[in-house]
């Protein structure tokens, strides 16, 4: 089961732009899915502007990775980002002719995170999730 605070709902605002969501991860965070929000049906994410910002650097000794998805599939938007640099990494599954409908969430999906530490424990390590997408303000 994931963890986390995240709203309960999907949001979605009344105006058209872009909306995210945001949650901030940690080093003690390693190996529980945790909760990112809610994205509403209908909605589209955008990949390229969707990502974790790497705020300080995770140091455990072999592995330092985050997977992104649902709880369905865990890493659907994001496979292995790397953690061990301070740097904003886009999530890395690509909307390609195959999968492009999985950018394109046709029911509240709840999206969670979950970093992945091996080796010697990790004793650093904060970062920002973020994933933008643009509800159907026509619906």
């Amino acid at each position: 089961m994931a963890t986390g605070t995240a709203a309960t709902t999907a949001r979605q605002l009344a105006t058209q732009q872009i909306h995210y969501l945001r949650c901030g991860i940690a080093f003690a965070d390693n190996g529980l899915p945790k909760i990112v929000g809610i994205i509403p049906a209908n909605s589209q994410i955008i990949n390229v502007i969707s990502g974790v910002f790497v705020r300080e650097v995770f140091n455990a000794g072999t592995t330092n990775v985050l997977d992104i998805g649902t709880s369905a599939d865990d890493d659907l938007y994001a496979t292995d980002l790397a953690l061990g640099t301070k740097a904003f990494v886009v999530i890395d599954e690509a909307a390609t002719a195959t999968n492009v409908n999985t950018w394109y969430v046709t029911v509240d999906t709840t999206i969670t995170a979950t970093v992945a530490l091996s080796g010697t424990a990790a004793t650093t390590g904060l970062a920002e999730i973020i994933i933008a997408y643009i509800p159907d303000n026509d619906r």
